[in-house]
């Protein structure tokens, strides 16, 4: 019976030590240069209907079934999707918009598990054309913020942005 306690003090130290130095906050993003002017690159972000030519989730599951509330591209449009495995449930909802500068939305998770983040489109002048930053920010919760001590979201979420990015790059610059 005392091993039994031993065993279990030690587990509950380890989760409490593990929650402690595990990540709180993740931000993800990736950039690309599009030869194109600032505003044309704009007006095509900031509908969020457009992101089924570049996203590489809509590529996931063609079959995704979506649906859509108030005015694309204006404050408190939803785009609300149910997919399958690799995309999950959810919705995005735009938050803000800064006119020629970014396209601010709230992606909340529900399936495969819940979670919420504040997703960014950014554009920058550049010598070559637009610079679009696309990114996304958010907050990791007990019991999975342990769980990100052992998985790198920048690695396994960065490669479907650089994806999407390159897209968009190809799309606009057609």
């Amino acid at each position: 019976m005392t091993i039994f306690f031993y065993v279990i003090l030690i587990l509950i130290l380890l989760v409490i030590i593990l929650a402690n130095i595990a990540p709180k906050n993740y931000d993800v993003s990736r950039s690309v240069i599009i030869k194109k002017p600032l505003p044309e690159v704009f007006t095509f972000l900031k509908l969020l209907k457009n992101q089924d030519e570049w996203s590489p989730w809509a590529e996931k599951d063609p079959a995704m079934r979506k649906t859509f509330t108030g005015t694309d591209g204006e404050v408190g449009f939803v785009s609300a999707w149910v997919g399958n495995k690799e995309v999950g449930e959810g919705e995005q909802e735009l938050t803000g918009i800064i006119e020629n500068e970014v396209v601010k939305s709230q992606l909340r998770f529900l399936k495969p598990f819940k979670s919420t983040s504040d997703a960014y489109l950014k554009v920058f002048e550049d010598e070559n054309g637009t610079k679009v930053v696309w990114g996304f920010s958010g907050k990791n919760k007990f019991p999975l913020s342990i769980m990100m001590l052992f998985m790198n979201m920048d690695k396994s979420v960065g490669k479907d942005f650089e994806y999407g990015l390159k897209k968009l790059k190809e799309i606009l610059e057609a």
